[in-house]
């Protein structure tokens, strides 16, 4: 029986998580395009903050739902040990980059956000990745880029790698895990 138990938790743990929902992804891509849209227009930085904050609670609902479904669907559970493996791989970039934006707002310095919440995200995407399918930390990778782009770039332009990283690489990613694995 101890054999048996040893097998099932090491295919466990050999298996990728599957449960990265591209439908969500998508439209996480499509709210993040309405939520650069709405901050571009607000006339002070703490206005244009609260927009992403909201946005942040959005994407964080839209991800937890469809990854639910998706792991529904294919019938495995969500906090299998990749699921899980994923799971604190991700979080720690996230959390870092909470308390850094609590920091800099606190500062007044708000124009670096765009680069850093994008190089961060890209990192948690990195790491947790790492235990799902190729495309999703490859996905990573692509936040970190444009994210080290919008860290040397103007200021005035984070709004636009907001809307690229958040809305367009969402978009791109999230159609080919839907395509090629399962929604």
């Amino acid at each position: 029986m101890d054999n048996l138990r040893y097998i099932r938790e090491t295919m466990e743990g050999a298996a990728s998580f599957t449960a990265v929902p591209g439908w969500g992804g998508m439209l996480m891509g499509v709210t993040a395009l309405v939520a650069a849209y709405i901050a571009s227009a607000q006339p002070v930085p703490t206005l244009w903050l609260g927009v992403w904050i909201i946005e942040a609670a959005v994407s964080c609902l839209i991800g937890a739902v469809a990854m639910l479904q998706k792991a529904r669907k294919a019938d495995t559970p969500l906090l299998s040990q990749p699921g899980r493996r994923f799971a604190l791989s991700l979080s720690p970039p996230l959390v870092a980059g909470a308390l850094l934006t609590l920091f800099l707002f606190r500062a007044g310095d708000v124009a670096i956000l765009p680069g850093l919440w994008l190089l961060l995200y890209g990192a948690g995407v990195v790491t947790g990745g790492a235990f799902s399918v190729r495309v999703v930390p490859a996905m990573g990778v692509a936040f970190m880029v444009l994210g080290t782009a919008a860290l040397f770039s103007p200021a005035a332009w984070g709004g636009v790698y907001m809307a690229v990283g958040f809305g367009g690489l969402h978009l791109i990613f999230g159609a080919i895990i839907a395509w090629r694995h399962g929604g």
